[in-house]
């Protein structure tokens, strides 16, 4: 307990910073959701027919994976909030669109018909009529909606988007459950806080019942008086537009010409080198820095630099050669592979490979000490012998890449018993514990000795040199050409020894990155004036 109170001090700062990125990445997505899902639940109550289609489509999107709708958004709309508020938007709509269409259908047709013998107009038996009396069940498709927002809105870490889900994300990377709860209590806390504020707005909205007086339907007294509800709502209303305000003005007024964004991926070594590459250009440079960390994977992170999105981030050798550029030839050759990717990027992309950082990380086939033993695995071509018996649990992406488990396989003619994929550091602690008897490991990784790993040797050469590079945009260098002396200047000094050691320090000593990251540019006395 004392462990967790001292991490949750550390965090304190960074875990208010993304509560209130969480709410403001909600509000926005519910907001929006309402305005675009009440007035289309009330259209189509004038046809069943287009009220069928339009309910369809909303089901279909509740069908979908909210990461595969990520991924479908990112190419076109790119990384940040954007694409986490769109696909939340897209999952809240069905409650509010059925609820609304269901709460307008549903009411009496002798008030309508009384209305329209009143002389009413359609206009004024809406606004007079069937809202205040659909509005319960509004409110609680609306309630509905925002309490799911929540938790979907941890995804948008995914995107480099913050919020709570950033926590949760990066304890899973490094395996700390501390970072986890730090992520997950909040999350959950803001979930019963906006139920219980939606509910209250509910009530409000909630007749106690109906009665007949003199021939004619007469609303009973509501248990709250209407200047009480009508003080919920315009309270409620308030806190949230004083929340937008507090959260949105000072991004709109703090606007900077000279800013860039730095990004990383979504594990650990690579939310150090991100680190690393932003302090090292705030503490040298008047730049701003924008940090959109802990993006999901290659893919994202290139589609973010390509689109713009991103200015900069740390990427590997072997990545680009196979896995961006889909070179196949097994070459591992430092220098040719360099170059290639260097010529490759730039014609192809606009994009600027600086020189490398100074190590390299690549793939390794990893297995415990007792798997080991028991089948004399010294090699992988020891292990292809015997991959049949075995489960493999690689990262996510390791799968579906030529210079992963497609390669892999063909290279050393295997085939494992069971391919599966986990995310992170829990493939370590699959391994551990024999959920899984393979992993991809990175040979910088410090959770090879935590967990006491056997590095098995590539004896056919096959994964290519992964020298860590930094891409940066064409343009943003053209805009920013102090940034080339200033990123030379840690260029060469992340050896693997240092590099094996910070990931060792955030993965087992459970220090801050950031902190961490610092460190290491203090002692080689790159931080500046």
């Amino acid at each position: 307990m004392s462990s967790f109170m001292e991490q949750l001090i550390v965090k304190k700062s960074e875990i208010l910073s993304l509560l209130l990125e969480h709410i403001e990445l909600t509000v926005m997505a519910v907001l929006i959701a309402v305005v675009i899902g009440v007035p289309l639940g009330i259209v189509i109550t004038r046809n069943k027919k287009f009220a069928s289609i339009v309910i369809g489509i909303a089901n279909l999107t509740q069908a979908i994976p909210s990461l595969a709708i990520l991924g479908f958004l990112i190419p076109i709309i790119g990384i940040g909030s954007a694409p986490a508020i769109t696909m939340v938007v897209l999952y809240s709509m069905l409650p509010i669109i059925k609820n609304t269409y269901t709460g307008i259908i549903n009411i009496n047709p002798d008030m309508l018909e009384a209305a329209k013998g009143l002389g009413m107009t359609n206009r004024q038996t809406l606004r007079l009529i069937k809202i205040p009396l659909a509005m319960p069940v509004i409110m609680a498709g609306i309630r509905m909606a925002a309490v799911t927002a929540v938790g979907l809105m941890t995804i948008a870490a995914f995107v480099g988007a913050g919020g709570l889900g950033y926590l949760v994300y990066s304890g899973i990377q490094t395996v700390d459950y501390y970072l986890i709860l730090f992520g997950a209590i909040p999350a959950a806390v803001l979930a019963l806080v906006i139920d219980w504020v939606t509910g209250k707005i509910e009530e409000s909205t909630m007749p106690n019942g109906i009665k007949r007086s003199d021939g004619t339907m007469k609303a009973k007294r509501k248990a709250l008086s209407k200047k009480r509800k009508k003080f919920n709502i315009i309270a409620t209303s308030l806190a949230v537009i004083i929340i937008l305000g507090l959260l949105i003005v000072p991004k709109i007024m703090g606007r900077n010409d000279r800013k860039i964004t730095v990004a990383s991926k979504n594990y650990t070594e690579q939310l150090i080198l991100g680190n690393v590459l932003s302090e090292l250009i705030k503490n040298n440079t008047d730049i701003e820095v924008e940090e959109k960390f802990n993006l999901g994977g290659s893919q994202v992170t290139f589609n973010a630099i390509k689109s713009g999105a991103v200015d900069l981030y740390a990427e590997y050798l072997g990545t680009g050669y196979v896995n961006i550029l889909n070179i196949n030839d097994n070459n591992s050759n430092r220098e040719e592979v360099y170059n290639i990717v260097k010529d490759r990027f730039k014609s192809d992309y606009n994009l600027e490979t600086l020189n490398p950082l100074g190590f390299n990380n690549t793939y390794a086939m990893a297995v415990t000490q007792e798997t080991a033993e028991k089948y004399n695995l010294k090699t992988v071509s020891d292990l292809a012998n015997v991959s049949q018996e075995l489960v493999i649990g690689p990262t996510i992406e390791f799968p579906n890449r030529e210079d992963g488990l497609i390669g892999l396989e063909k290279a050393y003619n295997m085939s494992f018993k069971a391919v599966k994929p986990v995310d992170g550091g829990l493939r370590y602690s699959a391994v551990a514990n024999n959920e899984t008897q393979v992993i991809d490991a990175f040979t910088t990784d410090g959770l090879i000795d935590k967990f006491n790993l056997v590095v098995l040797e590539d004896d056919k050469s096959f994964f290519p040199p992964y020298d860590a590079v930094t891409v940066i945009r064409e343009d943003t260098l053209e805009k920013f050409p102090e940034l080339r002396e200033v990123i030379a200047m840690v260029e060469g000094k992340l050896t693997e020894e240092k590099m094996r050691k910070m990931n060792y320090e955030v993965d087992i000593n459970k220090r801050d990155v950031k902190t961490v990251a610092k460190e290491f540019l203090e002692a080689e006395g790159l931080m500046g004036n």
